[in-house]
This record gives C-alpha cells, structure tokens and sequence, in this order.
C-alpha cells in the first residue's frame, strides 16, 4: 500500500475511533442530587424535598446553564440528609452532586466540573459569646458541630479536629443555642439563612479560616466525554461572567469571585 494512502487510511480510523469513543447514547442522562445549602441549592419553602424547576439556588442556576450548553439531559432532585445523597453519587453511575467542596480526602473519589462558586469557612460561638480565636488549633479542646461529609466537616477532620456530625447543618444551631456543643463549624453565607429562619440574631464569628470553592461532583464512572463537555461549558459560562444570580445580585459576589478550578 502506498504510504500516502497508509496514512490516509490511518487518520480515519483514528478519527472514527476517537468518535466512536466520544459517542454517548441519544438517551444518556445524569442525574443529579443535591441538599438544602442556601443560598447555593435550596427547596422552595425550606422543604427536604423538591423535583426540577422546584430546586432553586445560584449554583443550581449554574449548573442549568452547564447542562444546556453541554447538550446533556438530567435529572434533578433535592433531599436530605446530605449524607445520603454524597454516599449515593459515591455508589452509582451517572449521578452527580452539587455543591462540593473538593478537598484532599474525596479529590480521587470523584471527577469534577467548575468551580460554581465559593464559600468561607467559619466557626460561630452562642450570641454573647467572646470566644475570639487566631487559629483552629485554638479550637481543640471545644465541642464543635459540624455537617456530615460536608466540606468543612472533611476540612476539620483533615486537620484532627474532632467535630461531632449532625445529619441537617440547622440542626447544629439548635445544639449551639442550647449548649449541647460550644462552636459551629459551617458555611458563610449558608449559616446566615438558617439563623434568619429561626429569628437568631448576633451569633458570634470565632473565626474564619478557609475559603472553600464548590463543584459539581460526578461518579467516577462518568465518560470522559461527558465530563468534558460539561467543563467546556463551565470555562464558557465562567468567561463570560454568567452569574446565575441575576434574582440576587447581593449573592452574586459568590459567584464572580469563583475563579478557575
């Protein structure tokens, strides 16, 4: 066979192979779960339950946008506790979950799309408090409740911090109000909507001590092409300073402040 013909044919096959590869079924879908974690993802009324257009958020706007420019269907749904659904993306293929903040202990559990957004973590002491502290070091030693498997739950553990879980991040409020732990390791701006939803007023900021960015976390098994689309949009959506916050403009600083991955 001629070489130019031989490396004719060589290019199509490489070609078909790389679209065969890059070919999803016509009804491939992801689906997607997430939790109450205002303002980032939220059901309407505060409810542990919603389907769809029902589940709102700035990142559940974000991701939206992703998936319709990416091309790819998906399912939607919200409940809690958060353990489940973090387990649940963990355990099956084609789901996903939003929003995650990727660290050291589930960077390999999982693969990525984003960042969405970013939140900072913090530690809140009972009103009247005067806690004030410098580092997390300082916090060893204190009952310190926190969100199981999320972000700053994982981020306190990486640091042997001892943090004692709750299913729901509200509920830990409940325990600061009432002595049954000390400090409450959680989410700003997340804290604010829960502490306004129970008329709390002047809880304590202790410290604040991470910036975290949040990501659409995908099963492992997801095709790469699948992860790649999404992403490409994601850059999209990122250069072009879509804010998925047009209804809140106070959150949108979340958003633009999110960076690149």
């Amino acid at each position: 066979m001629p070489k130019p013909l031989k490396a004719a044919l060589l290019s199509y096959l490489l070609l078909g192979a790389i679209n065969a590869r890059a070919e999803l079924p016509p009804d491939y879908r992801i689906t997607l779960l997430t939790a109450n974690f205002p303002p980032f993802n939220m059901a309407k009324g505060g409810k542990n339950f919603a389907r769809g257009d029902e589940v709102q958020g700035i990142a559940t706007d974000t991701v939206r946008e992703v998936f319709k420019r990416a091309g790819i269907d998906y399912s939607l749904t919200l409940r809690t506790p958060w353990n489940r659904v973090y387990e649940q993306t963990l355990a099956l293929p084609d789901h996903g979950l939003l929003s995650v903040a990727r660290n050291d202990k589930n960077s390999a559990q999982f693969k990525w799309v984003g960042p969405l957004a970013h939140y900072e973590s913090v530690l809140l002491a009972a009103p009247g408090s005067a806690l004030k502290f410098e580092n997390l070091a300082q916090a060893k030693g204190y009952r310190v409740g926190a969100y199981k498997n999320g972000g700053v739950s994982q981020y306190l553990e990486s640091q042997k911090l001892a943090v004692i879980d709750s299913l729901q991040d509200e509920e830990n409020l409940r325990k600061l109000l009432s002595g049954r732990i000390e400090l409450w390791a959680t989410s700003d701006p997340v804290w604010r909507t829960y502490a306004k939803e129970e008329d709390v007023t002047e809880l304590q900021t202790v410290l604040s001590f991470r910036s975290e960015k949040i990501y659409l976390a995908l099963n492992k098994k997801t095709p790469d092409e699948v992860v790649d689309r999404l992403q490409k949009a994601m850059d999209e959506v990122i250069a072009e300073g879509y804010g998925g916050c047009s209804k809140t403009p106070d959150l949108c600083y979340l958003i633009r402040d999110r960076g690149t991955p």
